[in-house]
């Protein structure tokens, strides 16, 4: 289904802080000196209040739908080699549940009244180190019932004189291949290019920081097919701003990770997303770490809200160019928080995470929220196992 599909960001997560808490962690342009293999396992349910009854729902008016069951297993797996290292992934996705025809006239994906798909994601990295940089290549594709997707990267990095300061250039692209089940449209395709700028930078033996920049160009198909009245523009260009600090604590010997990302784009969206961690050892051998992260957005330029009537998707007034209703475009605001605990056994690391996530339209900053959408929750349990060799 269109919902799970391969993000393009492969940029972003590039010029992520991986493991850098301190200044005296590993440089840049260091290849690691040891090998990681790591298995995760995710599991994503949401539930969201319905006011009318569904034609897949078996419940009573006022309480709660379980749509979207999402069962992931990965595994992840770095190898060095001299100045070189090798890093691939692998994910299942095992999709189900059913989608309110309030915000889809048709079961997604599936090929049932109930929704049920599977998607097949992995990526591969090779990274040149050099003595003050590096250079990487990546590819990834991500296959499911309808949706198909590729995607390639290409990432630089150097290093100051004095290792304090790090540069990043990075570009990416993807190509989308959307071939609904239900027949609406056949064989659309979408691109996506991406140009990241970055700087990371040692502000003292404490303190680390990240500025980076991100500037997107969509062409092509993006409205939901599964969806009546749903149409959007066919170009959809993005600016992404993200800062992120982290701080160590040498009393308490505990990390906090800060975080403020913007993000802006021609469908009209603005959002603003803040996250913090805390990173606080119980022991040489267990940590435990809470977070919080705030995400509010308003509505897209053609977003409607459909509070005519809810049993049957209303559709919008008169015959606008473009038109949606999709919840993903409305303006809300949601929290979101998490508890990870992680425990280090010589090689051997595991590590088990909770997150509860809730959104509702009256928790927009800057403003009230769309009017006519139910509540979401969301919750998000993740268990890992890593060896280093």
């Amino acid at each position: 289904m269109a919902a799970t599909k391969l993000s393009g960001n492969l940029v972003a997560a590039a010029l992520a802080l991986p493991g850098v808490l301190l200044a005296g962690a590993a440089r840049a342009e260091d290849p690691p000196e040891q090998g990681l293999i790591a298995f995760k396992y995710l599991q994503y349910k949401d539930s969201q209040a319905v006011n009318v009854r569904y034609p897949y729902y078996d419940g009573s008016e006022g309480s709660r739908l379980n749509r979207i069951t999402v069962k992931a297993p990965s595994l992840y797996v770095l190898a060095p080699i001299g100045r070189w290292s090798v890093e691939g992934s692998g994910v299942i996705d095992d999709v189900s549940g059913a989608t309110p025809r309030y915000y889809s006239d048709v079961s997604g994906a599936s090929r049932s009244p109930g929704m049920e798909d599977k998607r097949k994601a992995g990526d591969l990295k090779v990274t040149r180190y050099f003595e003050r940089g590096a250079l990487a290549l990546g590819t990834a594709h991500s296959s499911e019932n309808d949706y198909k997707s590729s995607a390639l990267s290409l990432e630089g990095r150097i290093a100051t004189a004095d290792n304090n300061t790090t540069f990043n250039l990075g570009i990416a692209g993807t190509r989308d291949r959307i071939d609904p089940v239900n027949g609406v449209v056949v064989d659309e395709r979408k691109t996506t290019s991406e140009l990241t700028l970055g700087v990371t930078q040692a502000l003292s033996p404490r303190d680390i920081a990240q500025l980076s920049l991100t500037y997107s160009v969509g062409r092509g198909y993006f409205d939901d097919p599964y969806k009546l009245y749903d149409h959007r523009p066919r170009e959809r260009d993005a600016s992404i701003g993200m800062l992120r600090w982290n701080h160590h604590f040498e009393s308490v010997s505990g990390t906090l990770r800060a975080s403020y990302r913007y993000y802006s784009d021609t469908f009209g969206i603005r959002a603003n997303t803040l996250e913090t961690a805390w990173v606080q050892p119980v022991s040489d051998l267990f940590s435990v770490t809470p977070s919080f992260r705030y995400y509010t957005q308003n509505a897209a330029s053609f977003y409607y809200d459909p509070v005519q009537d809810t049993a049957v998707y209303p559709g919008p007034v008169g015959t606008p160019e473009f038109s949606s209703a999709d919840q993903r475009l409305s303006a809300f605001g949601g929290i979101t928080l998490g508890l990870k605990l992680e425990l280090r056994l010589g090689r051997w690391t595991t590590d088990l995470k909770l997150e509860r996530y809730q959104q509702r339209s009256d928790w927009r900053l800057g403003g009230k929220g769309s009017p006519g959408i139910d509540t979401f929750d969301a919750t998000i349990v993740q268990w890992g196992l890593a060896t280093r060799f």
